[in-house]
Formats: C-alpha cells, structure tokens, sequence
C-alpha cells in the first residue's frame, strides 16, 4: 500500500478525501489523480561521471466539473491543510470559466470491461539495482562506443535513466484505477571527425519495462558508434525517384503523420484530411496499424485510458482501410459519435516474412533512411516534407552514405505506394515497426 509519510494516507484514502472536500465546496463531480515518481539517472563523459542524479516526485491532479464548467490543476503538495484551500481555489476558477456543456465526466458505463491480465509492467527485481550496477552499466556502454569509434571519435556521452511509477485515479461518478511500472534505459551519443570541418553525430538509444531485457551493455555501444560512423562521407545525390526504405526505428517518423489526422479532435476542428476517409482505403493492402495495449511489458501497455475506458485491441487501419478513429469522450460528444479512446498503446505494423538485407539485395537501386532532420506534416491536406539521412544501394552493394536531401509527398499517396514490410520490428518502442519499403519516391537534394 502506497503511503504519505507526512500523514500515512493510502493514494485511496487521499483520493476519497479530495474527492469529499471538493464536492463539498460546490463541485458537480471531480477527478483525482495520484502519482509518484522515483527516478535515477547517469551520465558519463570521457570516463567520469557528468550527471548523477535521483529524485523522487510526487503529484495530485485535480479536474473540476460543475454547471457544464471544467478546471483542472496540480499540486505537489499533498497536505490537507494545503489542500483545503487548493480546492475550494479551483472549484472557484471553475465557476467563472466559459461554459462548455459538451465538458463533463463519461457516462459510468464506458468504465466497464477493463481487462485483469497481467501485462507484467513493474519489474519484481527493480529494487534491487545498486548505484554500482549503474555506473557498471554506462561504463560498459561508453566503453564499447569508445573503442568502436577508434580514432574517429570526437566525444562519446553515455547514459542509464530508471525510474518506478505509480499512480492511482478516481472519479466521483464511479471509476477507480491504478497501476505500477518500470523503466529501464541506457544509450550513447557519439561525434566523430569526418573529413574538413564536417563532424557527425549518432546515438542509440534502447528502452524496456525490466531491466533483464535490455540488450546487452556492449552492443548499444558499439551500436550507437556504427550509426556515427555510418554518417561519415554523407552526401546528396542527384534528384531521383527510387524505392526508400524507412528503417524500423525510425519509421514512426512518418507513419506519425497518418494516425494524427485519426484524432476526433482535429476532425472536429476540420483539421484533418482523413475527415470521410472511413471505410476507404488510405495506404497499399500491406498497410496494417495496430493498437494493442496487451502486450507484455509493453512500453504503451495499459488497463485504461485517460478517460477511464477500458483498453482495448483495436485495428486502426486493415488491408490498407480505415476502420477507426481516435474518438475520446470530449470530443464524441462534440461530434455526437461513440468514443472509442483518444490515445494509443502500443502501435504495432505486423511483420512480413523477408529481412531488411534480403529485400535490399532484391532491390536495383534503393535508399534506407536511417534518420531525419526537421520536416513537418500537415494533418488538413496530408502533405509532408522532411529532410533525411540514410545509405545508398544497387543490386544489393552498398554505394555510399546520403545526406542533405528531402522527400516531399502527400500521405495519401505515400502510403499506398507501401510494397514489401519486413520481418525485423524494432522492440524498444512503444511503436514496434519492421522497415518499410515504399516505391517510387522522389528524392530531392536541399
């Protein structure tokens, strides 16, 4: 039972007690939120530490809803005599505020169905990581880095950030919620020489919910000094139009720019371009988006949303069609629709059967784009534009590293040029995408 020290209150205990005082001070109904946050982070340069640091935080929010009134805030503090005057402050603000019938708590039946499989999110030997074990970890991650990069390295930053989590939410219409987790981090940062004054700068970067299923210590860091070093000698090519390929990591970048336009809110705001897209098809048959919150120490993994909804799988896109939107309760009822949930667990792009090389090997001529620069996209029309980096092959031989140029397109078009996926996922994401190959993209030098 999670307990406050000052006056060894329960997270329930304190809920109840908020939620009383606040309806008590006018409220039509409220909700509170509950959350700690133990963190410990490490950094390492030149072999000698550069940040350590720990912290443990804790917060209250509170949402205030009364005569089709909303305000919400938060506070660290969790004393009652605070308290007493934080709410009857907000339940004051919430008075005076514009009047929004469309702004109240769900109908308590959207709270039903939640799910009680174990999705393993808090890590049973968290506790037991020592200060030593994490200055060994970023050691053993600087130094593989180190030695990878050779005499090209320029500066190498390594790094391990953990932390435990909890939080608990309660409504005073009939939701109760809470959940325990994890995370566990390490990476590096590495600049290296290139010829003249050009110095390119890689990372890697690898996250999990238990800290038993990080990679090992060694291959992030020489990792992250492959990718630096796969920048060296980057440069434009010629304006084409050739297969690209989005690698797995990095996919999300893009594939960001078609889910947004599935929010319920920019399609109220008529703001997005997928607006009487349902039911159509908006990418290739290959072209499959799920959102699957039950996945085992899922980064995305959870038991409701932030509207208290049971989670729930559910398939975005299938076959290339658009089977649903992202409806919370706000704005289902602003559109008069059904919600489903504004937000995403895990977001998954099903596998294929072929590996990244083997698809490379089949290709004539293609560009795996490793990263991007800036870039923005445009949920009204579709368009996007964004600068990248990547490696450029032919018949299956590498030819030379790119760099300074761009892909302009509309997702519209885009996605529908999507003709292979492979079978390589990348898993230390809350987007666990394989590479994507997309046909006939015109790349152009900036």
């Amino acid at each position: 039972m999670t307990t406050l020290k000052n006056k060894q209150m329960s997270f329930p205990e304190l809920a109840d007690w908020v939620i009383s005082r606040t309806l008590k001070a006018g409220a039509g109904d409220c909700k509170v939120s509950l959350s700690r946050r133990r963190s410990v982070e490490i950094n390492y340069r030149d072999r000698k530490p550069e940040v350590i640091k720990e912290a443990t935080t804790q917060g209250l929010y509170l949402e205030v809803f009364t005569n089709n009134r909303y305000a919400g805030q938060s506070t660290p503090d969790f004393r009652k005599s605070t308290l007493e005057t934080f709410i009857t402050d907000l339940v004051a603000n919430a008075g005076i505020m514009e009047e929004d019938p469309f702004r109240t708590l769900p109908d308590p039946k959207y709270y039903e169905g939640r799910s009680d499989t174990d999705l393993q999110l808090s890590d049973p030997e968290y506790g037991k990581l020592t200060p030593e074990e994490r200055h060994a970890m970023t050691k053993s991650v600087e130094e593989a880095c180190l030695s990878k990069g050779g005499d090209k390295v320029i500066s190498v930053e390594a790094g391990e950030y953990d932390e435990s989590y909890e939080e608990y939410v309660k409504t005073s219409n009939g939701f109760e919620g809470s959940s325990k987790s994890t995370y566990c981090n390490v990476g590096a940062s590495m600049t290296a020489q290139d010829k003249g004054d050009r110095k390119p700068a890689g990372y890697n970067s690898v996250g999990c919910r238990y800290k038993s299923d990080l990679p090992p210590m060694e291959d992030v860091g020489a990792e992250a000094a492959r990718r630096t070093l796969d920048l060296m000698g980057g440069k434009k090519i010629a304006t084409t139009k050739i297969p690209v390929i989005l690698e797995n990591r990095g996919a999300g970048r893009i594939l960001n720019g078609l889910v947004n336009p599935m929010s319920a809110g920019n399609i109220q705001q008529k703001r997005s371009f997928l607006a009487d897209k349902k039911g159509t098809a908006v990418g290739s048959s290959l072209l499959t988006v799920i959102d699957d919150p039950f996945i085992p120490r899922g980064l995305g993994s959870r038991y409701y949303d932030g509207d208290g909804f049971p989670a729930r799988k559910r398939s975005l896109i299938a076959d290339g069609i658009l089977n649903e939107f992202l409806v919370d309760w706000y704005y289902s009822r602003k559109l008069g629709w059904e919600p489903t949930s504004g937000s995403l667990s895990n977001v998954i792009i099903p596998p294929g059967t072929r590996s990244l090389e083997e698809i490379i090997r089949d290709l004539k001529r293609c560009i795996v784009i490793t990263d991007y620069i800036g870039g923005n996209s445009n949920t009204t029309t579709g368009d996007f534009s964004v600068g990248i980096i990547g490696k450029l092959y032919e018949n299956g031989n590498f030819i030379q590293n790119v760099a300074e140029m761009n892909i302009a397109d509309n997702h519209m078009n885009f996605w529908n040029r999507l003709v292979e996926v492979a079978n390589d996922p990348y898993m230390y994401s809350q987007g666990r995408f394989p590479s994507l190959v997309i046909d006939d993209v015109v790349v152009a030098g900036i």
